[in-house]
């Protein structure tokens, strides 16, 4: 995190990377654009992969006609951006053809206009992000590397984040010294403890005021998890593993109680939209 710009947004530069752990997005020929999700309360206007097709619509100048029904299996606040990863399936899908033929659009500046995360969703791979979010540079192939996520009965407001951070000071680097930067260089190498070790997120040690959201990562490093780590602004915690195998080992040591959903993923080498086209 770079700190709070004079337009009001907050700089960063992370290193992002996609999970195998995704929504699943149904399309179907339709007269008319039909939207629902199975989560009620993302069935409406605010929900980001709904605003794409809206965008895509306005862009175009021709209305996207088709049956989309939106499957949660990502949790909701929680850090794993997957409604941005839902906007930009959207985008790839409609860029693709499944809409119809369409004019050349600006993909990435539609993008840019629904959220700060979902220009990184267009990469398909690991990224370093950077500015606001809009200047995305890919790092490559990513290793077998598997994931455990921990998602605590708690949700987290990201603009209330933010505010949080903005009222503490913190510690700056030059771009040069940028922990983000040595983690996306041991990434491109494989090197995984070295990717383990450069692992931060400003937003940690606020949110371990958080009851739950410490519990979380407390079980985790009790059941073997070295350096567990909130997965963006929150609320999830997550655990690097070299394999599945090291991965199913803490989760079957995490003591939790059922209220804790336990996501066992891993970065995804092929990340792209799903769908089942209807006849």
């Amino acid at each position: 995190m770079l700190g709070r710009r004079d337009d009001g947004y907050h700089g960063i530069r992370s290193v992002m990377a996609p999970l195998a752990l995704a929504d699943a997005i149904d399309v179907e020929p339709c007269d008319r654009l039909e939207f629902s999700c199975s989560v009620a309360e993302l069935d409406g206007v605010e929900n980001l992969a709904l605003r794409a097709l809206q965008a895509i619509s306005s862009a175009s100048g021709s209305a996207v006609r088709a049956r989309v029904t939106l499957t949660k299996n990502i949790p909701m606040k929680a850090g794993l951006g997957g409604g941005s990863s839902d906007a930009a399936a959207m985008l790839t899908a409609a860029a693709e053809g499944l809409f119809g033929a369409l004019p050349a659009l600006d993909w990435l500046a539609i993008a840019r206009s629904l959220g700060s995360d979902v220009p990184f969703f267009l990469a398909k791979t690991a990224a370093l992000v950077e500015g606001i979010g809009e200047r995305v540079t890919a790092l490559g192939a990513i290793p077998d590397w598997s994931v455990l996520v921990v998602k605590p009965p708690a949700s987290v407001s990201t603009a209330e984040a933010y505010a949080a951070l903005d009222a503490h000071a913190r510690e700056t680097r030059p771009r040069n010294d940028s922990m983000s930067l040595r983690c996306a260089a041991a990434l491109q190498r494989g090197d995984f403890e070295r990717v383990r070790e450069s692992l931060s997120n400003d937003f940690h040690k606020l949110a371990m005021e958080n009851v739950e959201i410490r519990r979380a990562a407390e079980a985790l490093a009790a059941a073997g998890a070295h350096r567990p780590l909130l997965a963006g602004s929150g609320s999830c915690v997550f655990a690097l593993a070299t394999d599945a195998n090291e991965r199913d080992a803490i989760a079957a040591r995490l003591d939790l109680p059922p209220t804790y959903a336990v996501f066992k993923t891993a970065l995804a080498h092929d990340p792209a939209w799903a769908r089942e086209a209807g006849s």
